[in-house]
């Protein structure tokens, strides 16, 4: 009888039913993947292991650790592409694992931190509240905005500064390489924070100069940065709240990850701003991602998706198609002009703008 019922239930199942259940299965594990690496990074574990081989109990030793719990972790890691296991308990970091490292100049350590703090992610717990009122749940859980939140902790904010500059760092190199900055005199870099993809723009473009505008608080770190790039006696820096005004005398305005931040109303006042002092020919550069009109399986960026969401709960903002992008501009007096895509691994394009 058992076996019967078994054998009626398979009959029942679907074909694609294994690959279905595997797709949600992997699904389930993303929260705990985000406490993993918070903790190794806590830890200090890529620190410790560097550029050398280390079995699982010198890693525990140096962390203050045990070396049974040590080694699961260790396994764990190497499962996620982080480490390699050379042989049975010694393990050494891979490239991927290297960017955790806090001497690496080019690493993520400090955004991985930023997007794996409790206080971020406790907006995620009240993602219905979002979904119903379409306000941020991050204002609900704490009674004020993010921004607020930065700006009363100036330890976090310096670490929200550090981080969105190493996720700018990239970006800074890459943009040259697929926009001809070289027909502008001088470039704002709107809400431009420690200066990081200005700096990589005027290395690029000799003989550019440049603007960086932000608050007090997002400009605390441009100077010492503007001046180890070598370019600190070409760009200036301005303090201002961009909803309400942008610097005169640039003919490009850049916008790297600040429209996705905001919404509708808000984004309109930003490029409203810019309209009132932008020359004719002048141009405005925002650099997000671009939503596909409809989601495709087979080139869908997750990153995107998650990413939008992520600006609902924590800010009020979102991600946008295409079309949402010329309904902005539109609105504000310009004309969408171009979309071009960075390179690989970058989920950003640059949406170039024209005065209407």
């Amino acid at each position: 009888m058992a076996s019967e019922r078994a054998r009626e239930r398979d009959r029942g199942r679907s074909a694609g039913d294994g690959p279905a259940r595997s797709v949600v299965s992997n699904l389930i594990w993303g929260k705990m993947t985000s406490s993993l690496l918070s903790t190794t990074l806590g830890l200090g574990v890529a620190d410790v292991l560097g550029d050398e081989a280390r079995t699982a109990a010198d890693v525990a030793e140096r962390c203050g650790t045990l070396p049974d719990p040590t080694l699961r972790l260790l396994r764990a890691l190497a499962a996620l592409g982080l480490l390699t296991e050379e042989k049975a308990g010694v393990f050494r970091l891979t490239p991927a694992g290297a960017l955790l490292r806090n001497d690496n100049p080019d690493g993520m350590s400090t955004l991985v931190r930023i997007y794996t703090d409790p206080v971020l992610n406790a907006a995620w717990e009240r993602l219905d509240h979002s979904l119903r009122t379409g306000l941020p749940s991050f204002d609900e859980v704490f009674g004020r905005d993010y921004f607020t939140h930065l700006k009363e902790n100036p330890d976090v904010s310096a670490e929200f500064n550090q981080a969105m500059g190493q996720s700018t760092r990239f970006v800074a190199e890459s943009v040259p390489d697929r926009y001809d900055f070289s027909r502008f005199r001088t470039v704002v870099d709107m809400g431009g924070g420690d200066g990081t993809l200005l700096a990589g723009i005027l290395r690029a473009v000799p003989d550019l100069r440049g603007v960086v505008y932000d608050s007090p608080e997002g400009l605390a770190q441009a100077p010492a940065l503007l001046e180890a790039a070598g370019v600190a006696d070409r760009c200036t820096l301005e303090t201002g709240d961009f909803f309400t005004s942008a610097p005169k005398g640039g003919d490009l305005y850049l916008l790297k990850s600040i429209l996705h931040d905001w919404n509708d109303s808000q984004c309109a006042a930003i490029l409203s701003g810019i309209r009132r002092v932008i020359p004719d020919g002048g141009r405005v550069l925002v650099i997000d991602p671009v939503l596909a009109d409809v989601v495709d399986p087979a080139t869908v960026r997750l990153h995107h998706y998650l990413s939008d969401l992520n600006m609902l709960v924590n800010a009020g903002g979102r991600e946008r198609t295409e079309q949402d992008f010329r309904a902005l501009f539109a609105g504000a007096g310009f004309a969408l002009s171009a979309i071009t895509p960075l390179a690989d691994p970058s989920p950003l394009s640059l949406v170039e703008a024209v005065p209407a």
